[in-house]
């Protein structure tokens, strides 16, 4: 079912339709010419070809083969906007990204646009555009991924273990010399926090180091799927393992984004 923008898009289409523009400016033409443009008639003639453009408006909404040709131009408009908000994305993570991100960036990139290119220039087929949609699905969530990824990854990095771990040591010594039992318990606690702090560091950078494998897992597949889509060889199979690696990123993407709002500090 047609409904909100899409049926308005579709309205839209059917009125601004070149046949159905031809048809209204000819009976204006026409009403014109065996009217003589007359004012008192002229009201009644307008009013005539409007209900006459309006008739064909209605017969092309009605038209199969007008909702094929509109269906196709949607899936061509969503495969644009994701093209556009991979393209988006893509500039916001190069300034957060180091040398060498950047040229997975590119290379990733390049691999959507020879995707786009095969879907623009070749042949078309139910299959092939749901996969070309989702294989730009996986571009934006790498790309998201990754920028969380730098993000955190240089957050983590601005943060000082030998720091943390001299005041343990610090406050290690300062507990065995101390005799007041308040100022042990206060002592201890700043120790558990601080070893609590290096521990969290620990699990998040294990944490990133699998989130990298699974870019550049994500990496391949985006560069495996331009391959078999350049060689019109889709399945079914495709698009599920694509609908998969993006729920996985987007997962994953959502921790980071959590990490990232909740930093470590000293």
């Amino acid at each position: 079912m047609v409904v909100g923008p899409m049926r308005a898009r579709m309205v839209l289409g059917a009125l601004f339709k070149m046949r159905n523009i031809g048809v209204l400016t000819l009976a204006l033409i026409i009403a014109a010419i065996f009217e003589g443009f007359s004012t008192e008639l002229w009201p009644l003639t307008l009013a005539g070809c409007a209900a006459v453009y309006i008739a064909f408006v209605i017969q092309t909404l009605s038209s199969k083969k007008f909702h094929a040709e509109f269906n196709q131009k949607e899936k061509f408009r969503r495969i644009r906007e994701l093209d556009r908000t991979a393209n988006r994305i893509a500039a916001e993570t190069r300034r957060n990204a180091n040398n060498t991100y950047i040229q997975k960036i590119r290379k990733v990139m390049d691999d959507k646009n020879d995707i786009l290119k095969s879907y623009t220039t070749g042949e078309h087929s139910f299959l092939k555009e749901k996969i070309v949609e989702q294989t730009l699905s996986l571009v934006i969530a790498y790309l998201r991924l990754l920028n969380n990824f730098c993000i955190r990854n240089r957050e983590l990095c601005s943060v000082d273990v030998s720091a943390v771990s001299a005041r343990i040591n610090a406050n290690n010594r300062k507990l065995s010399f101390a005799k007041d039992a308040r100022m042990a318990d206060d002592l201890r606690k700043v120790i558990q926090m601080d070893e609590k702090l290096i521990e969290r560091m620990k699990d998040e950078k294990k944490d990133l180091e699998r989130i990298s494998a699974k870019l550049d897992y994500m990496e391949s597949t985006v560069n495996m799927f331009k391959h078999q889509i350049m060689s019109s060889i889709e399945s079914e199979d495709m698009l599920e393992q694509l609908e998969t690696a993006v729920h996985e990123a987007e997962a994953l993407d959502a921790v980071l984004e959590e990490r990232h709002k909740s930093k470590l500090r000293l």
